[in-house]
């Protein structure tokens, strides 16, 4: 008999009724990420570029708008995009002619080498006839795999609830 603790039970059933048949469009990995802004500073030394006000990120059919973006360079490569702000918000196309995928958080952070986006803060994502809500919520772009709940061994409850909403289809 196998016996698992109720947090690994979570992720199981995450992972199981979180990973859909769908997958991201393949063009957007190869995209340039193009960002608009009202500001925009580049700190040479530091590698580290920063906009503001009305900030609109894309590469193919991804698409975040937030108040501010930093974006971390490595060799003059982008590494990490983290996006903040009471309008901090994603969409993406998984497939041609497919529903969006949203969502939005206080923070996120989005790594374009790792096809990774991590939503931190009051987070939600609405994917097919579901919605998730937690505090973090991982979401892979290239598979559309979303796995909800705090990762850490915390022993407040409340950090670690996953909140999750099936609509019936129409």
């Amino acid at each position: 008999m196998v016996i698992m603790t109720k947090n690994k039970r979570l992720w199981l059933f995450a992972a199981l009724i979180f990973s859909p048949p769908t997958f991201a469009l393949e063009s957007d990995a190869k995209q340039p990420i193009t960002i608009d802004s009202n500001g925009a500073t580049y700190d040479e030394k530091s590698e580290l570029s920063t906009y503001t006000g009305n900030v609109i990120a894309t590469q193919g059919s991804i698409r975040v708008n937030s108040d501010k973006l930093d974006v971390h360079f490595k060799n003059g490569e982008a590494e990490k995009l983290v996006f903040t702000g009471k309008s901090a918000r994603f969409k993406q196309t998984p497939s041609a002619g497919g529903k969006d995928i949203t969502g939005q958080a206080s923070t996120g952070e989005f790594y374009p080498k790792r096809n990774l986006l991590v939503l931190m803060g009051d987070a939600t994502v609405l994917q097919g006839n579901g919605t998730y809500s937690s505090d973090y919520i991982e979401y892979d772009i290239k598979t559309s795999l979303v796995k909800a709940g705090d990762k850490s061994a915390s022993t407040d409850n409340s950090k670690q609830r996953v909140h999750v909403v099936i609509q019936p289809k129409q």
